[in-house]
């Protein structure tokens, strides 16, 4: 299984890497140049035009590579996370398209109801593939759910996760990056799991190599964009395999810089709403409040960077540590 994990991480790599410089003249060609909202920093108007939906070729390469090295295994549990690439990917292809053309995307009640159906259908394809009747609570063990509440729930870490990723994806080699250390948290989990999931293991190890190739050409300055195809497909991926594996309550603390990104939306519309006007942040995203504090970039992405690799392995030590207390 370890030589097959490798194999399929290499290969991902490799097929991204040698595929994304012509896509990338392909996309400069029709014109995909992603149009940068006025609203951002001004640092940012310099990256008027790069091209973007650079995560379609990631889910496209994932795809067939799966296929490929496992195309008997697709059923049951696997379909979920494949499903979400494919359908969520489009969705966010044409978000990316529209901005390239119009400079505004789909709108924000279109996307989350688009969303909300796919992770609703996949949810119900989780419970019903699995059985299952509840979740695991760290420490505790399994704590049982009515199916139409596991359901709804795992409906909203889906979505919940998804616009996480894609409000973290904001910088050069961010969101790719962060991607790439909470999938291998959950590639461990996976491996790790009683019983082990090799499938989950393998698609996990294929979506971290399609992402160090991407950030080949994604760390600063950007040649390509990831755009909604990319961060929207793969945050409900990322949700959907925490899902699978059980450990949906340990995907907060793997992917916190998700959450913090979220919770900085959140916390500063609130507070804006709250005291008529003031602003707790500069700019949010977080990351766009450090950005107006000074910092470089390339600082900021490598924090979050570090900060993705030590809640990963923290999210890895929890679900190490509640199985052995449960044994």
């Amino acid at each position: 299984m370890t030589v097959e994990l490798i194999q399929g991480l290499l290969v991902a790599f490799a097929v991204v890497v040698i595929l994304m410089s012509p896509y990338i003249r392909l996309l400069r060609f029709i014109g995909m140049g992603k149009q940068i909202s006025a609203e951002g920093p001004d640092s940012h108007q310099i990256k008027q035009g790069t091209p973007t939906m650079g995560g379609l070729l990631i889910v496209a390469v994932v795809l067939v590579l799966f296929a490929v090295f496992r195309g008997d295994a697709i059923r049951g549990g696997i379909i979920p996370p494949l499903a979400a690439l494919l359908l969520v990917g489009l969705l966010g292809a044409f978000d990316d398209y529209l901005n390239a053309r119009t400079g505004q995307g789909i709108s924000a009640r279109q996307k989350l109801l688009w969303l909300t159906v796919v992770a609703l259908v996949a949810a119900y394809q989780i419970q019903a593939t699995y059985d299952l009747h509840g979740i695991r609570v760290p420490f505790v063990g399994d704590v049982e759910l009515n199916p139409v509440v596991y359901v709804l729930f795992a409906a909203f870490a889906i979505v919940a996760t998804s616009n996480g990723v894609n409000l973290t994806d904001g910088l050069d080699g961010l969101a790719g990056g962060t991607l790439i250390f909470s999938f291998v948290a959950f590639m461990l989990i996976a491996l790790l799991n009683v019983p082990t999931q090799p499938n989950v293991a393998l698609l996990c190890a294929m979506i971290i190599g399609a992402l160090m190739g991407f950030l080949w050409f994604n760390v600063h300055p950007a040649q390509i964009f990831m755009g909604d195809s990319g961060s929207l497909s793969l945050g409900a991926a990322l949700a959907i395999i925490s899902l699978i594996t059980g450990q949906i309550l340990v995907l907060p603390l793997i992917g916190l810089v998700f959450v913090v990104e979220t919770g900085s939306v959140i916390v500063q519309r609130v507070y804006y709403r709250a005291t008529g006007g003031r602003r707790l942040f500069l700019f949010t995203p977080i990351h766009h409040h450090f950005e107006l504090l000074g910092w470089d970039e390339e600082k900021i992405t490598l924090r979050f960077w570090i900060v993705a690799i030590l809640s990963g392995l923290l999210g890895v030590s929890l679900f190490l540590a509640s199985i052995d207390l449960l044994k």
